[in-house]
C-alpha cells in the first residue's frame, strides 16, 4: 500500500514538474520569437526600403563616356546600394513582355530612353534626402529626368514608424504577461505543497531552510524550460534564415546570443522570484487559512 502511494506521489510530482516546464518553455519561446522580431524589425524595414529604385532617364544625345562616368560616380556614392544600366532596347523588351505584345510594331520606333536604376541604402530612402539626391543628379546636362515613387516613400516610412511603435508596445505588454503566466504556474506548483511547507514550519524549520529546496527546484525547472525555448527558437531562426536568405537574419550573431542568454536568465530569475514570494505567502498563513 505504501509503495503504491509512493508511486502515485512520484507520478503526481513528475506531472507537476512537466506542466511547469511546459508552460515556462512555451511562454519563453513566444517571448523569444517576439524578441527576434524586435531585433530584426530594422533589418526587415531596411530590406523593403532598399527595394525602392530611383530611375535616371538619359537624353538620346548623351555620350557613352558621360554615362560611364555617371554610373561609376553613382556606384562610389555613399548612398548607393546598387547601380544598373538599362538600355532602351532592354527596356522595350521588358515592357513588351509585361504587356504581352510588341508595342514597337504599332509605333514604328522605340520611344523609351536609356536609363540607370539606382537602389539606395535604407538610411537614404527618405523624402528629403531623396529630393536632394535627385536634384543633384538632374542638374547634369545629359540627364533628362530623375524619377521615383514619392508617395510610396512617404507611405513606407510612415508605416515603418507605426509598425515599430506597435511592436515595442506589444513586446512590453507580452513581457508582463509572460512574467504573470510563469508566476501563476509556479504559484500553483507551490500551492499543492502548502501543507508540507506548514508541517516543516511547525516542527521548527526556519523559513530560509524551507524556501531553499523549493527555490532551487523551481530555478532548475525554469532553466530547463528556458533551454527548451532557446532550442526551439534556434530551430525556427535557422528555418526562416534558410527560407528567406535575403533577410540575413543571422548576420549579426551578437544580438542573437544576447537574446538567448536573456531568455535563459529570465527563466531562472522569474522562477526564483515567483517561488520566493509564493513560498513566503504560505509560510505567513495560519494553518486554518491553508484550506481556503
Amino acid at each position: 500500500m505504501s509503495k503504491s502511494f509512493e508511486r502515485y506521489q512520484k507520478r503526481r510530482l513528475i506531472s507537476s514538474y512537466f506542466s511547469v516546464i511546459l508552460s515556462i518553455s512555451l511562454v519563453l519561446f513566444l517571448l523569444g520569437m517576439l524578441g527576434l522580431l524586435v531585433i530584426n524589425t530594422k533589418k526587415l524595414a531596411d530590406h523593403f526600403k532598399e527595394q525602392v529604385a530611383v530611375s535616371i532617364f538619359l537624353k538620346d544625345d548623351a555620350k557613352k563616356v558621360e554615362i560611364d562616368q555617371l554610373q561609376k560616380g553613382l556606384a562610389l556614392a555613399e548612398y548607393t546600394k546598387s547601380v544598373e544600366f538599362v538600355s532602351k532596347e532592354a527596356a522595350a523588351e521588358a515592357q513588351s513582355a509585361e504587356i504581352g505584345e510588341d508595342f514597337m510594331k504599332f509605333l514604328g520606333s522605340n520611344p523609351l530612353q536609356n536609363s540607370i536604376d539606382v537602389r539606395l541604402k535604407a538610411d537614404y530612402v527618405d523624402a528629403v534626402k531623396l529630393e536632394e539626391i535627385a536634384t543633384e543628379i538632374a542638374a547634369k546636362d545629359f540627364v533628362d529626368e530623375v524619377s521615383y515613387d514619392r508617395p510610396l516613400i512617404t507611405l513606407l516610412n510612415d508605416n515603418i514608424r507605426r509598425l515599430s511603435f506597435w511592436i515595442l508596445l506589444v513586446s512590453a505588454a507580452f513581457t508582463i504577461i509572460a512574467v504573470l503566466l510563469i508566476n501563476s504556474s509556479i504559484r500553483l506548483s507551490i500551492y499543492s505543497k502548502r501543507f508540507i511547507i506548514k508541517t516543516m514550519q511547525m516542527v521548527g524549520a526556519t523559513k530560509q531552510f524551507i524556501r531553499r529546496p523549493f527555490i532551487w527546484t523551481s530555478v532548475k525547472l525554469g532553466m530547463i524550460g528556458a533551454v527548451i525555448a532557446v532550442i526551439a527558437m534556434g530551430i525556427c531562426l535557422y528555418y526562416f534564415n534558410e527560407r528567406f536568405p535575403e533577410l540575413n537574419l543571422m548576420q549579426d550573431p551578437t544580438w542573437l546570443i544576447l537574446l538567448f542568454i536573456g531568455i535563459f536568465l529570465m527563466g531562472a530569475i522569474i522562477s526564483w522570484i515567483s517561488t520566493y514570494f509564493a513560498a513566503q505567502r504560505f509560510l505567513n498563513l495560519r494553518t486554518d487559512d491553508l484550506y481556503y
